[in-house]
């Protein structure tokens, strides 16, 4: 009787085999109360090398860290009628505590314009204070109805950033240079991810926000998922929350704001665009265990060369693990790691020992190669280098195998139940994004055809349509 797989098949149920991913490769589970969700050693590694090549890239757009309060005043929100609007159906709302009911009721942290702005009324003055760039890495509570780990859940892990500036213009150029060097170049170079940048539709704009910028990626069943989005407040924030500044003339002003964003959605995402019925696939880049050196039997000196092996990538800067637990099967060892998509596997044992060689594995095609052992830390960095390429590449043709340029909105819809659609926006137009909105199908960004970001509608500009999660 044929084995049965351990993994539901994608082509079988994407969702489920979505599902299975998350537990057998150990990322997370669900929590105790609906929507949250336990973030396994496994998959907190991951997060936590997001957190470390995103938090390097917009230092180095001159943003600095700080830390706000997760309880917001009710009175915040109301400030900005279109953001607490906008946020309603989300909020979790205190209204007892200490066994006494508040004076004011409290909202647990949705996102944090709002305390942003209270605060960056009180830190700036004058033109000199100009511009204000701060970042907090935080978790946030949205209500949600139909959650699913790491895509859609009640509390999750983010980063957001704020900031408050002299001119439109130098707000525009930052809110764009964030989506471009932090977000768009760590998800192209790092997660292997070749995302989209686009405006978003008026109809999906941030709430409160004059323009909304996204980056956007398709998934290995064809839908879209939002990896990260930056925004252009305008003056509504500083309006509502007083952040103005003396210019150099001695005229007060009001500040143009901007808020940006990225979440432990990208771990989804992750899963979701390298994954295969085998398991996770993890680009090296990202990868906490980027090789295991996995001990086949302990025997004739394989235990001493497998550590020897560690070692030396480890010296080498490679991030290497150990996995000699010869008490479980090799056939499991070896299937549990693949499940968890470490890049690299080199196998240890005497009999490859006995001709002076070990085996390497590579995750991302499967490839087995046997390598001289004194030759294994320079074929371990050569098959990073290669995997990492693979990955951003097979991304890549998938996206362009199944995009399609269409004219008419009905082609659009057609098209859309299995990749996506570039439409002319003047040929969609909002009428047409309603009538797709209706199929559940959405608008994901506005591009130039060459996939920069358009400042203005012109005649150009494409929608990029999708089914989308």
């Amino acid at each position: 009787m044929a084995k049965a797989p351990i993994l539901t098949p994608q082509a079988e149920d994407f969702p489920r085999w979505y599902q299975d991913v998350l537990a057998k490769a150990e990322l997370a589970d669900n929590g105790p109360v609906r929507g949250t969700m336990v973030i396994r050693p496994y998959g907190y590694g991951l997060w936590e090398r997001m957190q470390a090549e995103m938090d390097a890239r917009i230092k180095a757009c001159g943003a600095e860290n700080v830390y706000m309060p997760l309880f917001i005043p009710e009175s915040y929100l109301r400030k900005e009628a279109e953001h607490v609007e906008g946020f309603s159906p989300e909020l979790a709302v205190v209204t007892h505590a200490g066994g006494k009911e508040l004076e004011e009721p409290v909202v647990v942290r949705p996102t944090s314009e709002t305390v942003f702005g209270e605060f960056m009324a009180k830190w700036v003055q004058s033109y000199r204070d100009l511009p204000l760039l701060l970042n907090q890495w935080a978790n946030v509570v949205r209500w949600e109805l139909r959650p699913r780990v790491f895509l859609r859940t009640t509390e999750f892990l983010w980063q957001e950033g704020h900031t408050a500036h002299a001119t439109r213009q130098d707000g525009a150029a930052y809110a764009h240079r964030i989506l471009i060097e932090a977000y768009r170049d760590f998800m192209v170079d790092v997660l292997a991810m070749p995302v989209l940048v686009g405006v978003k539709t008026r109809r999906e704009r941030f709430a409160g926000a004059i323009n909304t910028m996204a980056c956007e990626a398709m998934m290995g069943d064809g839908k879209a998922l939002q990896m990260g989005t930056s925004h252009e407040l305008g003056q509504n924030f500083a309006k509502a929350f007083d952040i103005d500044y003396l210019d150099d003339a001695g005229q007060r002003q009001l500040c143009w704001t901007t808020s940006w964003g990225t979440s432990t959605r990208m771990l989804g995402g992750l899963i979701m665009c390298h994954g295969d019925d085998g398991g996770l696939r993890v680009p090296p880049r990202l990868a906490h265990v980027q090789v295991v050196v996995l001990l086949v039997r302990d025997e004739d000196g394989a235990g001493e060369t497998a550590q020897r092996l560690v070692d030396e990538l480890l010296a080498a800067g490679v991030r290497a693990r150990l996995d000699a637990h010869t008490a479980a099967s090799f056939g499991r060892r070896a299937t549990d790691w693949e499940l968890k998509g470490v890049p690299v596997r080199v196998e240890v044992g005497p009999r490859d020992l006995k001709a002076g060689q070990v085996t390497l594995v590579r995750r991302d095609d499967g490839s087995k190669v046997a390598v001289a052992v004194e030759t294994t830390a320079a074929a371990v960095a050569d098959a990073l280098q290669a995997a990492q390429a693979n990955l951003l590449a097979l991304a890549t043709a998938r996206r362009d195998e199944r995009t399609e340029t269409v004219a008419t909105v009905e082609e659009a819809a057609e098209v859309a139940q299995r990749g996506f659609a570039r439409i002319r926006w003047s040929a969609l137009g909002e009428e047409g994004e309603s009538a797709l909105a209706a199929k559940a199908i959405t608008v994901r960004c506005l591009q130039h055809p060459d996939g920069s970001v358009p400042s203005e509608l012109t005649e150009d500009v494409e929608a990029v349509v999708a089914r989308a999660y």
